[in-house]
C-alpha cells in the first residue's frame, strides 16, 4: 500500500529546477510492459486508462468497470519497484473517499483525473471540478500526488484563458500537477508561466520530444496510449510475418 513517504518522494521528482530535462513517465498497460520500462531505468511509471481498457477488452472512455481497472493498477504496482501513478479517467462515479481508498489499496502514489465526461466529452463546470479535487485532497492528505487534467483543448474552447483559469482553480483545490492535455506546444509556455504547479505535457509521435517540451515549460512528460499503439503495431507486424 502506498504511503505519504512514497508520495513525497514522487512529488519531489517533479521539481526540475536546475535539471536539463523533465520527469519522463512512460504509460504502461500491464505487468509485462511495466517491467520492461522499469528495467530500462525509468524512475516512475503511469498507467494509461485507454491502453489498460483495450488490454482488458473494453472500449476507452470510461467503459472499464472500476473493479477491473483498479485490479489492473494493483497488478502493475506489484510488478515493479518504482512509483506508479494511475490514470483513473473521471473517477468511475466513485466518491472522493472511495477513489482515495482504492488508489491506496492498489498501491498507487498518484492519480490523473480528468475534468470532462469520457463518454460524452462534456467539460465539467470548473468550480464543481475544483470542489471535487478539494474533496479528494482532503481524503488523501499527502498520500496521493494529484494530477488534474484540463480538457479544454480537447472538448472546450481551446483558449489559454480557459486552461489557465481551470489550472488555477485546481491548484488552489490541492492539485500537485496540472495537465492541459493536447495543449498546442506554442501555447505551453503561456500556460506554464502563470501556473504555480508543475505542468504535465503529452509527448506525441512526430511531435516535440521530452527535452523540447521541458524547454517549453513542461516539468513532466507522459505518452497517453501512444506506447501501447506502437507495441501493438509491432504485434501486427509479427502476425503478418507469421
Amino acid at each position: 500500500m502506498a504511503d505519504s513517504r512514497a508520495a513525497k518522494s514522487f512529488r519531489a521528482m517533479h521539481d526540475r529546477s536546475g535539471l536539463d530535462g523533465p520527469l519522463v513517465i512512460p504509460n504502461v498497460w500491464d505487468a509485462g510492459s511495466a517491467g520492461v520500462f522499469a528495467e530500462a531505468g525509468f524512475a516512475a511509471l503511469a498507467t494509461s486508462s485507454g491502453a489498460v481498457a483495450e488490454a482488458l477488452g473494453y472500449q476507452d472512455g470510461g467503459f472499464t468497470p472500476a473493479d477491473e481497472m483498479f485490479a489492473a493498477i494493483a497488478r502493475i504496482v506489484r510488478s515493479v519497484d518504482v512509483p506508479v501513478t494511475a490514470d483513473i479517467e473521471a473517477g468511475y462515479g466513485l466518491s472522493p473517499q472511495e477513489i482515495v481508498e482504492r488508489l491506496l489499496e492498489a498501491g498507487a502514489v498518484g492519480c490523473n483525473i480528468e475534468d470532462s465526461e469520457p463518454r460524452t466529452g462534456e467539460v465539467k463546470d470548473a468550480q464543481e471540478q475544483a470542489d471535487r479535487l478539494a474533496e479528494i485532497r482532503a481524503a488523501a492528505g499527502d498520500r496521493i500526488v494529484l494530477n488534474a487534467r484540463v480538457d479544454t483543448f480537447v472538448h472546450g474552447d481551446k483558449s489559454v484563458e480557459s486552461a489557465v483559469r481551470r489550472a488555477r482553480l485546481y491548484t488552489e483545490a490541492g492539485a500537485d500537477v496540472v495537465y492541459p492535455i493536447l495543449a498546442p506546444v506554442d501555447l505551453l509556455p503561456d500556460i506554464a508561466r502563470v501556473v504555480s504547479r508543475p505542468v504535465n505535457a503529452m509527448c506525441l509521435p512526430g511531435g516535440p520530444q521530452p527535452a523540447e517540451l521541458h524547454r517549453l515549460g513542461a516539468a513532466r512528460v507522459t505518452f497517453g496510449t501512444s506506447l501501447y499503439r506502437r507495441a501493438m503495431a509491432a504485434v501486427v507486424g509479427l502476425a503478418e510475418e507469421l
